[in-house]
């Protein structure tokens, strides 16, 4: 599944909770979740609202505190040590350390010692571990966001008046696409921003079946616009198996391996299709490393842009190819350690194999203190008598 935001007001954390409820996210998931932390004086509730004719879901945050503040590192402590689930509690707190990078470098001190003002309020961790719970809910697989609107003016803040967009805001969206908006008002709030850069690529509408259109809605009820962010849920859309992709490539001697390592799990993080490395001779004798990495067109400049901020690479070469692919489908087999999933490939309507998923079969080899290479022909041996 693909979720695609289109930010054509902004967004902001509890945009982000109303839309994820509009799509089908129950609110029991979410609030679950919340009440896992050792927080109370917080309640929220969820109205279906209309901003310019267009419905949607809000969700309302309401607290008993006035005024908190925390410092990064105590939100951190305490969603590692409260009992929300593992992939909620690791987004989170990626959410939350995206903000403090970004609020420490506009102050000019370490993350460590930053102390959050509006963000360190009990309703925005209400509100990033929330959207934290919804989008672990919602399953998708990849989530683009569309150009930002950056609007101009001043904003009231707890260090005084601020220009737009907030200085945060900016330093989290470093290096993607903004529009110009001729608003006066805030229409992306760090929290929206650190959680957008956290979770999303830029690019344009994707290539699927579209199957779902949801809303969430802000708190204004602004004149210009529906003060709404909108999401659309669908599935990739096959074309007989055939899709382009854009290769970027640069020759690198000068990197280390560990920060080759590193730049590999952020260009996938970041929506890279796939990454290699390949030695070569370059100028001068040098051993050096080719790197080429295969993305969606879409996302090529924000992936080339990576490439040179996180490597000594000072150029990259573009070019296009078409790929044909087969198709694959999730499947479940049961061995006597247990379920696991695996790959059914298919050409047409023809099923070619069926391979183990890697880490569902190190999940049942850990459970069970087995060699993985049992558990490996253990499924293999379920996937053939079940799909034989």
């Amino acid at each position: 599944m693909i979720l695609y935001l289109d930010p054509f007001a902004g967004a902001s954390g509890d945009m982000f909770l109303g839309l994820l409820v509009d799509l089908g996210v129950e609110p029991e998931q979410i609030e679950a979740q919340l009440r896992s932390l050792p927080l109370d004086g917080w309640r929220l509730s969820w109205q279906r609202e209309k901003r310019r004719g267009i419905e949607g879901c809000r969700a309302l945050v309401s607290v008993d505190e006035e005024h908190h503040h925390r410092s990064w590192r105590d939100i951190d402590q305490m969603l590692a040590t409260s009992s929300l689930t593992a992939p909620v509690c690791e987004l989170a707190r990626r959410i939350f350390h995206r903000l403090a990078l970004a609020e420490g470098k506009v102050h000019g001190v370490a993350a460590d010692e930053v102390h959050f003002h509006e963000v360190g309020a009990l309703d925005s961790i209400v509100d990033i571990v929330g959207v934290a719970a919804g989008l672990v809910a919602l399953k998708v697989d990849r989530i683009v966001c569309g150009a930002l609107p950056f609007a101009t003016g001043m904003v009231q803040s707890a260090h005084g008046r601020y220009p737009l967009p907030a200085p945060a805001t900016l330093e989290l969206l470093r290096g993607w696409p903004q529009r110009p908006d001729d608003s006066d008002s805030e229409l992306l709030t760090p929290t929206g921003a650190a959680i957008i850069a956290e979770v999303a690529s830029f690019g344009a509408f994707p290539t699927m079946t579209l199957e779902q259109v949801g809303y969430g809605v802000g708190s204004r009820d602004s004149a210009d616009r529906p003060n709404l962010l909108r999401g659309c849920l669908g599935r990739v859309a096959s074309t007989e198996g055939r899709d382009k992709v854009a290769v970027i490539e640069t020759h690198i001697d000068d990197t280390t391996p560990e920060l080759l390592g590193y730049l590999s799990e952020r260009l996938f993080a970041a929506g890279a299709l796939d990454v290699g490395y390949s030695p070569l001779q370059m100028k001068k004798n040098r051993p050096g490393t080719r790197l080429t990495v295969v993305s969606r067109p879409a996302e090529q400049e924000q992936l080339a842009r990576l490439i040179l901020r996180e490597s000594s690479a000072i150029g990259v070469r573009f070019s296009e190819s078409e790929r044909l692919k087969l198709r694959r489908e999730a499947g479940l087999v049961t061995t006597d350690c247990g379920e696991a999933a695996v790959k059914l490939i298919f050409e047409g309507e023809e099923l070619l194999r069926v391979t183990p998923e890697f880490e569902s079969c190190r999940t049942l080899a850990e459970a069970t203190e087995r060699p993985l290479a049992e558990i490996y022909r253990l499924v293999e041996q379920a996937a053939a008598e079940k799909y034989r």
